[in-house]
């Protein structure tokens, strides 16, 4: 989103977490902007019974927990780290002056905000359907629309299975068997583990 030696240039300082480690949680007042350097990251909501909704993870080169920088208030979801990551942060209040004098950085932001706030819609909307091949058709194109947790050059999204049913409301169960009528009915194509879709989108399923 911003290039780094610009935040470096700012005072920004970089910062390693582990798998599955917390860079902050919902309710938490925000102090940082973070972007992700290496890894990922995944923004999340987690219940009573310790389940996580999914909203999105972030990936190389993406920011992440926005929202607080803008309105003052707590964070409305945690980050925790997918995987071993490396992040560069810039306090807060500096990051504001940032945007100041960095018109440009400040529409981006709106456009941001603009696109992944279109797709969590998108995404939702989705939720009103009981039926689950719904659900899961409807978050593979969106992601794949944005290039997000989807590499164009091999057509793969990037997600488990597990990441799969945190992201459409289903049970993990209910995805395996969602997908494997899909694969008996032909809207795709099941090989050794790996999910193809009809235009050979590949979906790991690690």
């Amino acid at each position: 989103m911003i290039d780094i030696n610009l935040l470096l240039a700012w005072g920004a300082t970089y910062k390693k977490v582990g798998v599955n480690e917390t860079i902050f949680t919902e309710g938490q007042q925000c102090t940082y902007y973070y972007q992700l350097v290496s890894g990922t990251v995944r923004w999340l909501n987690i219940d009573e019974a310790g389940r996580e909704c999914i909203h999105y993870i972030a990936e190389a080169g993406e920011s992440f927990g926005e929202f607080p920088l803008f309105d003052d208030g707590p964070y409305a979801a945690s980050a925790i780290a997918n995987t071993d990551s490396i992040l560069i942060r810039l306090y807060k209040p500096v990051f504001l002056d940032l945007l100041k004098e960095n018109n440009k950085l400040l529409f981006q932001f709106t456009r941001l905000l603009t696109k992944r706030l279109r797709f969590k819609y998108s995404v939702i909307k989705s939720f009103g359907s009981n039926c689950p091949e719904t659900r899961i058709i409807n978050l593979i194109k969106n992601l794949k629309a944005e290039s997000k947790n989807y590499c164009s050059e091999c057509d793969q999204l990037k997600l488990t299975r597990q990441q799969i049913a945190d992201m459409t409301g289903l049970r993990v169960e209910t995805v395996i068997r969602t997908m494997r009528q899909m694969h008996e009915k032909g809207d795709i194509i099941i090989s050794r583990g790996k999910v193809f879709c009809k235009d050979m989108t590949e979906i790991i399923m690690t």
